[in-house]
């Protein structure tokens, strides 16, 4: 029998933590953060991290494992998660990294083909020649749905996929005929909102990690040394930021870029998750017991233990 695996699951600041906080609560499950952003260590702010308070009320794990100076993969994350899946009574993963659900949804995850680096080196060329955007729009034409998610300018993920379509003939987000293949059956929900009201939600979110020391966080990266192009760096509020500390930014210009780029973000993350016809969309604006009591129905509709 497949081990069950619950997923919390949707984009950022859509309020994936006042569901699985209680949800993971009544079930007894521990939680595995599922955050290309949340396994670094030494980000915590912008990352939105589980607060120690958090981690006190229900076990986390895959949080802090990498050193900011390193690249972290999607063959990583699931070489990580998958023996904490195998072993823990209730694992519940919640994040909204779709590559990494997508890597353990499937048997033959795209995450695990092996890079080649002379093709590597051949599409950084391109880049380098033609532009991040010609690149980017060299992924449209063989994997639109990847190219929503990807922002040109986000070249390393741009590469990736194109390298995997190049290497199986195959894009990354066609994996969806897969699924009755993988090692583990899943109940995954999403949190769905308006979008005026999530955008909204992002705005105040970003203001907040401003006021409580995103700025300083970023500061002491880069002060220990983690260069402007590390993988870290490439995330939300530290890409801008940095570039604020390395005076190609005002302040005032490098918060709304750090707002804008989080909505089209959003964006791009509901337009992978919507694809997935497994999600169960529960509305956002619910409060956080009906929330609780619309999940657990779902779960005890599809013969799911709560």
């Amino acid at each position: 029998m497949k081990k069950h695996v619950i997923a919390v699951v949707g984009p950022t600041a859509s309020g994936k933590t006042a569901l699985s906080l209680p949800l993971a609560m009544h079930l007894g499950a521990d939680i595995l953060c599922m955050d290309s952003m949340q396994v670094y260590r030494g980000m915590d702010i912008g990352t939105a991290k589980p607060t120690p308070e958090e981690q006190l009320l229900v076990p986390h794990y895959l949080l802090d494992i990498c050193d900011p100076a390193d690249a972290f993969t999607v063959t990583d994350y699931a070489n990580a998660a998958k023996p904490l899946i195998d072993t823990l009574p209730s694992p519940m993963l919640v994040g909204g990294t779709g590559l990494y659900l997508q890597a353990l949804s499937t048997s033959s995850a795209f995450g695990e083909v092996s890079a080649d680096d002379e093709l590597r080196r051949e599409l950084h060329r391109i880049a380098d020649e033609k532009g991040v955007h010609f690149l980017h729009n060299e992924l449209e034409k063989v994997d639109p749905v990847s190219a929503a998610k990807f922002h040109a300018n986000d070249v390393r993920r741009v590469i990736r996929a194109l390298e995997v379509y190049k290497l199986t003939g195959k894009p990354i987000s066609a994996q969806r005929d897969t699924y009755e293949n993988s090692p583990y059956t899943f109940t995954l929900f999403g949190i769905s909102l308006p979008r005026d009201v999530l955008y909204d939600r992002i705005n105040r979110r970003v203001d907040q990690m401003m006021e409580t020391g995103l700025l300083d966080e970023v500061r002491a990266l880069k002060d220990r040394g983690v260069p402007a192009d590390a993988s870290c760096m490439q995330g939300l509020g530290y890409k801008e930021l940095y570039e604020y500390l390395d005076t190609r930014l005002s302040l005032p210009d490098a918060v709304s870029l750090i707002k804008l780029r989080t909505r089209h973000f959003a964006k791009r993350q509901l337009t992978w998750f919507r694809r997935d016809e497994r999600i169960h969309w529960l509305d956002g604006s619910l409060a956080p017991d009906a929330l609780l009591s619309e999940a657990l129905e779902i779960l005890h509709r599809n013969e799911v233990s709560v």
